[in-house]
């Protein structure tokens, strides 16, 4: 299913309100951001859709806990999920919460869509259910602990429940969603995401829970308010909620739906491939095009909890290091898509090795010598060189390469194929030696810088979605106009003599405060 070239429409999912944003949060909202940033600097109109899911049984403990009244709960958790997205620089165009008028009734229509299709039906349900993860799991699902408590394979604690419910025929979905993973192999990523799914599709398939009578704080059941909505059906409504949904003929629906892209966490991978595809084939809707599953980050190889008081505050992390070096550390040290280990002696070592000694001493020593040597004017090319063309070619190279990286959702092969680029380039100027053209080659040392500064352009162009603030300074350095900037400008080359301001350190090394 290949995506519309002119638009791109893409989502985090909505955050659970039931604690604060933690960095899990924050790198799941970073890669959609990435992402945005990337196909608007492409060209294409880009809507990013972010928000907060805040209703089912584990709210209403939640704020039973802390004492507040369920509504206001809500109301100061997505406010902290909005101050996260600050934090982040995220450039989402909605904040979808699931207490919205329009929410509510984008989910009530879709319900009765499915009634009406003869796809949902009233019955009772016994079985085990995590209140955690808000989902029922099968006997054959669950693990006994040392302390004869069962677990979900999440580890959350199950217990058996038994209630009326309202039940979608999910069983019925199941040959057609066979069907449709067959027909769009990369419906699912990475690969060993979509392995799975396959495999418990085969396995068989029930009927799903949506409703239940055990709580009050959801979505009433239309006709029946003895019911409030399962919380997945509620959940996953928002990506067609945020677009105005039931109104088909909204202008943001007709443009921007179905979506390009959920970006999800690997434990929520199944309701995004399974119940959400089969709730709108059900409801004669398109499909989207693909849902990501990523992994999960421990903290210095401890899995992160409360109890262990090791979870990690994005704006802490922010505070210490600064945003564009944390979104560069986050995409940077593991393949997207694995879990990895968040460490702070790697966090400091990349931003050392990679930021300061790669790429910032690529373009201080290049743009110094500039500013001393050129009257701090874009130098003026002599005849280029096998080796000044090597180094050009791999520059000029660099777009389409990132550009099928990102499609694929590779966010570590995208930086990783830029720092080839950036070592090569170090590597050129090393070997050309310019502060030793100075004295014998003057107009071959003007060619040298030429050429080195433009290698730098279009590395500067690409690392854009990643680190912003950091970029704006490398263009600014390079003489780059802001209005030239995004990727159709991307092969216009340096202009000679144009007038550099001086350069300044973009990346300075990173250096641990000593405790007194």
């Amino acid at each position: 299913m290949p995506a519309s070239a002119g638009r791109y429409y893409l989502t985090s999912p909505i955050y659970y309100v039931n604690a604060a944003p933690h960095i899990g949060h924050f790198y799941t909202t970073l890669a959609c951001d990435v992402l945005a940033r990337f196909m608007r600097l492409d060209g294409r109109e880009v809507r990013f859709v972010t928000g907060t899911d805040e209703h089912g049984q584990k709210i209403e403990a939640a704020a039973k806990t802390a004492g507040q009244d369920v509504q206001q709960y809500c109301d100061d958790i997505a406010e902290k999920f909005k101050s996260m997205s600050q934090t982040l620089g995220s450039t989402h165009d909605d904040f979808i919460r699931t207490t919205e008028p329009r929410h509510i009734k984008a989910v009530q229509a879709l319900w009765q869509k499915l009634q009406e299709k003869g796809d949902i039906y009233l019955g009772s349900y016994a079985g085990w259910y995590a209140v955690r993860d808000e989902a029922f799991y099968g006997e054959n699902e669950l693990t006994l602990g040392p302390d004869g408590v069962k677990r979900a394979p999440s580890g959350a604690e199950v217990a058996w429940v038994e209630e009326p419910s309202y039940f979608f025929r999910l069983s019925a979905w199941q040959d057609k969603l066979m069907e449709f993973y067959t027909a769009n192999p990369d419906f699912i990523l990475p690969t060993s995401r979509r392995n799975e799914v396959l495999s418990f599709v085969k396995n068989g398939l029930t009927d799903l829970s949506i409703s239940r009578t055990s709580f009050k704080w959801g979505i009433p059941v239309p006709g029946d308010s003895n019911h409030v909505m399962y919380v997945w059906l509620d959940a996953l409504t928002n990506y067609i909620s945020a677009l105005g949904y039931p109104d088909q003929d909204n202008a943001l629906f007709k443009k921007f739906w179905p979506a390009d892209l959920h970006m999800v966490g690997k434990d929520i991978l199944r309701f995004h491939a399974i119940y959400w595809p089969a709730f709108l084939m059900a409801a004669d809707l398109p499909v989207p095009h693909r849902v990501y599953a990523h992994g999960w980050w421990t903290n210095e190889g401890q899995k992160m909890s409360k109890s262990l008081a090791n979870v990690i505050e994005p704006a802490a992390l922010v505070a210490k290091y600064g945003l564009d070096a944390v979104r560069f550390f986050l995409l940077r040290e593991l393949p997207f898509g694995n879990d990895g280990d968040f460490s702070h002696r790697a966090m400091i070592g990349r931003m050392n090795s990679e930021l300061a000694n790669d790429l910032g001493n690529l373009l201080q020593r290049v743009l110094a010598m500039v500013a001393k040597n050129c009257e701090g004017k874009t130098p003026q090319p002599g005849k280029f060189t096998p080796e000044d063309e090597t180094i050009l070619a791999q520059s000029k190279a660099l777009y389409s390469s990132v550009k099928a990286a990102i499609e694929r959702q590779q966010f570590h092969e995208v930086l990783e194929t830029i720092w080839v680029v950036i070592r090569a380039a170090n590597g050129y100027v090393a070997a050309m030696a310019p502060w030793e053209l100075r004295k014998t080659d003057p107009a071959r040392m003007a060619t040298v810088l030429y050429v080195a500064a433009e290698v730098a352009r279009p590395i500067a162009f690409l690392l854009q979605p990643f680190m912003p603030e950091a970029t704006a300074k490398m263009l600014d350095i390079l003489g780059v106009p802001a209005e030239h900037r995004t990727f159709a400008a991307i092969n216009q080359a340096l202009v000679s003599g144009t007038s550099l301001p001086a350069p300044a350190p973009v990346f300075p090394r990173f250096v641990e405060e000593e405790v007194p």
